[in-house]
């Protein structure tokens, strides 16, 4: 999920956005090169997205049907997963690159690119762009939701079960319920983060197709949608990964190895 995060963040936001708006005269703002980063913006940011899902199923299996947990939880089967999201992302992120015209010709080269008029105009465009934008947040988000309320129930019933057998009371100190509601929170955390951070992107397209508002790129709405979606594709992997406790650890030894390094430096020159 980490490099799908960096590869959204070096595709959608280093080179469509602020290399081609600081660099306009860059071979990046060559029409064949525009759109085609357009595509693998694109197919990064649903490979974010389905990772997270993919993991978060993977949670949902291993908390809740421990019995195949062994089976299909497992690093070979992770990798078949991720190599189908990966190839199904690319594949499905392709017809957005004939989207697109160039914007302008200058020294018979080719600029830029502006949505054609095909796909601002034409009824099939306009329901591959909500298909896509089912594809990679209103379905996601459905499933986030399904699977964490569902892993949350079985996490909520076995603390009852547990507190029956070990005959406490629901206000007593018990740390592995402690732990057990803090997943339950980690869990919604996750679903809520997802939805408030597409639905700005969701409305305004949805909007902009549906009821027929112009299609206006640029504008502050859009621009609002189009940080918070960037920023959806880090939090995930923030809370899944910061708060695990083996994670922490490599990354203070991480930033400690540095400066161990120097300090050995330091000692070696001052004892030669």
């Amino acid at each position: 999920m980490s490099m799908a995060d960096l590869l959204v963040i070096i595709t959608d936001v280093l080179l469509r956005t602020v290399f081609v708006m600081y660099f306009p005269r860059s071979f990046l703002n060559i029409t064949p090169v525009c759109p085609t980063i357009f595509v693998l913006a694109f197919a990064a940011t649903l490979i974010s997205v389905w990772f997270t899902v993919a993991f978060t199923f993977d949670r949902f299996l291993a908390i809740c049907y421990q019995n195949v947990k062994a089976k299909y939880c497992t690093e070979r089967t992770a990798t078949v997963i991720m190599g189908i999201v990966c190839v199904f992302s690319c594949l499905i992120s392709v017809p957005w690159y004939f989207t697109m015209d160039p914007e302008y010709n200058m020294h018979n080269t080719l600029w830029g690119c502006v949505w054609n008029q095909a796909f601002l105009n034409l009824t099939s465009w306009a329901s591959f762009e909500l298909l896509m934008l089912s594809v990679i947040a209103w379905f996601p988000f459905f499933l986030l939701l399904l699977l964490n309320a569902l892993t949350a129930r079985h996490i909520l019933m076995s603390g009852r079960v547990r507190r029956g057998l070990r005959g406490r009371k629901p206000g007593d100190n018990d740390p592995e319920m402690e732990n057990r509601r803090k997943s339950v929170v980690l869990l919604f955390c996750i679903s809520g983060s997802f939805v408030l951070l597409w639905s700005t992107r969701v409305i305004y397209v949805f909007t902009e197709r549906v009821f027929g508002t112009p299609y206006v790129k640029g504008s502050e709405f859009e621009s609002v949608g189009f940080m918070l979606q960037v920023l959806s594709t880090c939090t995930n992997t923030a809370i899944y990964v910061l708060t695990q406790n083996k994670f922490r650890e490599q990354m203070k030894s991480a930033v400690r190895y540095p400066i161990y390094l120097i300090v050995k430096l330091v000692k070696n020159r001052n004892a030669s």
